[in-house]
């Protein structure tokens, strides 16, 4: 009960009185942070921890960059541009098997279920996954909803090479099938679904292919890093994930505010559709019924076993990681610090 009473009360807290992760002592470590998107209402959670003094908490000095797609940031972070990031775990796997000197690592799961989806329209002719064959689909190259579209289309039975790809920046994807120039788009649910909202193309409007829905019981997105960043700055490491893991916590309970943190960091922020998508994030990504009963970042071995089967078979990839080559638990915050 203390456990509970003391997590409860550090979540509620105002922010100079946040409780300090265990790197207090090294005030003001570095962190070169990217996303996977754009900074919306998905990430309002990383606004709040660079401005409600979670990460100051944690001796943490945290540069928090937009993303180009989930596809991209495991390439970046191998680089060497990024320190960590976030993005979606089924193409940083594929990256791990295709680079294994490369050494990218999964250190915390953020989001319970993967919000990869295709969104046609609802007016539209295509009522099924199958009839996807042979379409026009718009995304950017490395959106994660692309990324892993062939291991949807051998799940639902069509031949993942007659898509038609419009490969398009991130502001684009959204008005193709608007303007009816392409008869899908892949991506996230967060980015496309109240994307496709701000152009008028509402809930009912759109109808929504979750890969969830069709086998893919995958795990959404994680922090990920190198081995060799783990090496040089394991205290960094583990301070970064107690405090995503902390800002994702303070934001749930706490969504009005984070949706302002968010408005600050981002003055064009429409606060009434990022309040909406930080909701559809909770609900279909964070807050999963694992998620309530395990708390955050509860591996199921089997499941992401499955998930590195599915996507090494798919892509006929040369090398299958174990289990341990794609995650550790090792950095994580106490199990009492992750329960929703």
């Amino acid at each position: 009960m203390s456990l509970l009473i003391s997590r409860r009360a550090a979540l509620g807290a105002t922010a100079g009185l946040l409780a300090a992760p265990r790197l207090a002592r090294a005030a003001g470590a570095p962190v070169r942070f990217t996303l996977d998107w754009l900074f919306h209402g998905s990430y309002a959670f990383a606004a709040s921890a660079e401005r409600n003094g979670i990460f100051e908490a944690a001796g943490l000095d945290v540069t928090l960059n937009r993303g180009f797609g989930s596809g991209r940031v495991p390439i970046d972070i191998a680089a060497g541009t990024y320190d960590m990031g976030i993005g979606d775990l089924t193409p940083a796997i594929r990256f791990m098997a295709e680079n294994p000197d490369r050494d990218v690592v999964c250190v915390g799961i953020l989001y319970d279920q993967s919000p990869a989806c295709c969104t046609v329209r609802a007016d539209g002719p295509i009522t099924e996954p199958k009839m996807l064959a042979g379409k026009t689909l718009a995304a950017p190259e490395f959106d994660g909803g692309r990324q892993i579209f062939p291991i949807f289309a051998q799940q639902v039975g069509i031949d993942a090479a007659s898509i038609n790809w419009m490969s398009v920046s991130p502001e684009l994807r959204e008005p193709m099938l608007v303007q009816r120039r392409a008869d899908g788009i892949t991506g996230f649910i967060t980015s496309t679904g109240l994307s496709l909202k701000g152009l008028g193309m509402d809930w009912p409007a759109q109808r929504i292919f979750r890969y969830k829905n069709y086998g893919m019981d995958y795990y959404g997105s994680g922090l990920l890093t190198t081995r060799k960043f783990i090496a040089e700055k394991p205290e960094v490491v583990r301070a970064t994930v107690g405090a995503m893991m902390k800002a994702a916590l303070w934001a749930y309970h706490h969504p009005t505010e984070a949706i302002g943190f968010l408005k600050q960091r981002e003055s064009l922020t429409d606060v009434a559709i990022e309040t909406e998508r930080q909701q559809v994030t909770f609900a279909e990504m964070m807050i999963s019924d694992t998620v309530r009963a395990n708390g955050l970042s509860v591996m199921n071995n089997a499941r992401l076993s499955k998930q590195i089967d599915g996507i090494v078979s798919v892509f006929n990839l040369p090398r299958k990681p174990t289990v341990d080559q794609v995650y550790t638990d090792a950095f994580l915050p106490p199990l009492a610090d992750r329960q929703v």
